[in-house]
């Protein structure tokens, strides 16, 4: 099952984190020659994209897409442009906590048309060496990310883009980036691996599945980036959310801690109603449904969750009704159908399949879901849906009002 549900992977730099990569202090990560310095990639390596652009290309043309997907590509790279300044959180399966980590996210871009690529450089807040010691200061380590461009973004990524509402989501191979950023952050460069923090779990190195979604603030230039992170037999792994602001200022994240139960399902009970917008996946996805949309979910006298969805096709009266009942133990919310919930600090909560390789082996396809509630009465939701080989077929935005 690991094999049919592989993707891409964030392949680490040539000699990751090497001392020569480390600054020891922030405002050197933020000079314009950082990030203005040329990155000119080997022969080998732009010829093999040229080539494998330009089958992309052509098959675009067959399709009459061409300028379509150019256009998409341009907005998608626009939309990521700039400096980022923020956070990594790490949760265990159970919602827990594990782990916070300062991050900076610097992405620029270079080429046209069709040869466009998005080129991001990660930077990761390394802890002080010596705790006793008031001058020593933080080091950052940079992690070069795979770059974008057309054809990975549309064979391998198998990217949903939503270019006005400011989302998308896009999948992995492997965790290893992640691995990365928690290795360094926590661990220490110098650590051999064998002693490893309390409560740190690193991501296994063949997952199932990963896959990223990311959703827009409706309200300043900020986003959410949340991982789903499957493991080899297809169940939840744990979950990573970068918390990111556009800008070079130092951010907190005040409410992002481990909230009372309670305070966490409060935001989602209620009665939802909103618009979503259904996109095939890849670069050349079209919008195939729009629908109106309910959502009600509510907790008896027993504990008992009851969820109802409704949701009518636009242009026509059809509706069609999805009835689920579940419990909620800790933080995680279990449906009857094989749908889990696992509510997160900050109004987020992230759903999944509790048993991927059971919707395999049955021929059913899946998704995985992150929902943001930003204010009490307004929320975004982001459905990612896998075909039975664990391919992104479809991508689906919701934005919907409290009632």
């Amino acid at each position: 099952m690991a094999t049919a549900l592989s993707s891409i992977s964030l392949s680490p730099v040539h000699n990751t984190f090497s001392p020569s990569r480390a600054h020891k202090s922030p405002p050197p990560l933020w000079t314009p020659k950082l990030f203005l310095r040329p990155l000119v990639p080997s022969i080998q390596t732009k010829s093999s994209f040229s080539a494998r652009a330009a089958a992309t290309v052509e098959d675009g043309r067959q399709s009459g897409d061409i300028s379509i997907s150019i256009d998409v590509l341009k907005r998608f790279i626009d939309l990521n442009l700039g400096n980022w300044t923020g956070s990594f959180h790490q949760f265990d399966c159970n919602g827990d906590l594990l782990h916070k980590i300062s991050t900076k996210l610097a992405a620029r871009s270079y080429g046209e048309d069709e040869l466009m690529s998005l080129i991001q450089s990660l930077y990761i807040k390394q802890p002080p060496l010596s705790t006793s010691d008031p001058e020593d200061e933080s080091e950052w380590f940079e992690y070069k990310i795979k770059e974008t461009n057309m054809f990975t973004v549309d064979k391998y990524q198998q990217i949903g883009f939503f270019p006005k509402e400011k989302a998308f989501a896009l999948r992995y191979q492997t965790a290893g980036m992640l691995e990365t950023v928690i290795r360094q952050g926590v661990l220490g460069e110098d650590d051999t691996g064998e002693e490893f923090p309390r409560n740190l779990k690193l991501p296994s190195r063949r997952p199932a599945i990963v896959c990223e979604n990311c959703l827009y603030s409706l309200e300043q230039d900020a986003r959410i980036r949340a991982f789903h992170i499957m493991d080899p037999r297809g169940i939840l792994d744990m979950l990573i959310v970068f918390l990111e602001e556009r800008g070079s200022k130092e951010i907190a994240h005040p409410s992002f801690d481990n909230s009372k139960d309670s305070d966490r399902i409060t935001l989602h009970l209620g009665t939802w109603k909103g618009h979503s917008i259904t996109k095939r996946s890849g670069v050349y996805g079209a919008t195939i449904a729009e629908a109106d949309t309910v959502v009600v979910l509510e907790m008896n006298e027993d504990g008992q969750l009851i969820q109802e969805i409704r949701s009518t096709s636009s242009g026509s009266d059809v509706t069609t009704s999805v009835h689920w009942t579940g419990s909620i133990s800790d933080n995680v919310i279990s449906f009857n159908g094989g749908f889990q919930l696992t509510l997160l600090p900050g109004g987020i909560y992230m759903g999944c399949p509790s048993d991927i390789a059971k919707s395999v082996q049955e021929s059913k396809s899946f998704h995985l879901e992150l929902c943001w509630v930003e204010s009490p009465t307004k929320r975004q939701r982001l459905v990612r849906t896998f075909d039975i080989e664990g391919l992104a077929v479809s991508s689906t935005y919701f934005l919907e009002t409290k009632q």
